[in-house]
């Protein structure tokens, strides 16, 4: 059902602000942090935030979240399931290549912002540079496997990790049977188009980090230290 008019400037005004902020994450890693100081990538960076904003802001209009959301938020006992077995993990890495990095970064911001465990996001190729030295026997590795292009690399990944004791969490495609074959647990996503996949992927996610906050009695409205607007610098 979709929403009415209403209710979808309601929506609109609450999610604008985390659209722009999310897709920006988005195209700094396509282009580069150095991105925004290359006058000649500028204009690029600046028009792409925009356009997958509106993107978004579409979602929201014509779907108010999207019917593939909808349909997540209404089948959320796996993912609760996966919290109740990992809310007392010490640490939780993110992996993931291309755009699935991005989300990445995300993803553990909001698990350390709700639950207070320590959570890292790293690219996936750049694991034997270091960070693969911190996987012990029984960490936790939420592995992103969305972005199709390098999907055997990161089915790769996944094995490294395993090798080195780790439980792994892999987030697919609707149609991947690959990776359910090598992670632990996965979380499928339902079928959705290109364009739209990474406002998707991301909600699984958000949903994982809400529930382990609550399993561990945390304060998931008022997190400690954080204020709603930033009042020093």
């Amino acid at each position: 059902m979709k929403a009415d008019n209403k209710d979808k400037a309601e929506i609109l005004v609450e999610a604008l602000p985390y659209i722009q902020k999310y897709y920006g994450k988005v195209i700094v890693v396509k282009y580069g942090g150095n991105a925004m100081i290359n006058e000649d990538l500028k204009f690029k960076v600046m028009r792409d935030i925009v356009l997958l904003s509106l993107i978004g802001v579409k979602v929201v209009l014509v779907h108010g979240g999207g019917p593939e959301i909808s349909d997540m938020l209404k089948k959320v006992e796996p993912i609760q399931y996966l919290a109740s077995q990992y809310f007392n993990s010490q640490d939780v890495f993110f992996i993931g290549r291309n755009m699935d990095y991005s989300l990445s970064l995300e993803a553990s911001l909001k698990l350390k912002e709700i639950s207070y465990i320590h959570s890292e996001a790293y690219a996936a190729g750049e694991l034997k540079h270091g960070s693969i030295s911190l996987i012990e026997d029984g960490t936790l590795v939420i592995a992103l496997c969305t972005y199709r292009p390098l999907l055997e690399k990161m089915v790769s990944n996944i094995k490294e990790v395993k090798a080195r004791g780790a439980k792994v969490i892999a987030v697919i495609n609707h149609d991947d049977d690959e990776t359910e074959n090598v992670a632990d647990h996965v979380i499928r996503l339902p079928e959705c188009g290109t364009l739209s996949l990474p406002s998707l992927t991301i909600v699984p996610l958000q949903l994982f980090a809400y529930y382990i906050a609550s399993l561990k009695g945390c304060d998931i409205d008022k997190p400690r230290n954080l204020a709603k607007s930033v009042t020093v610098e």
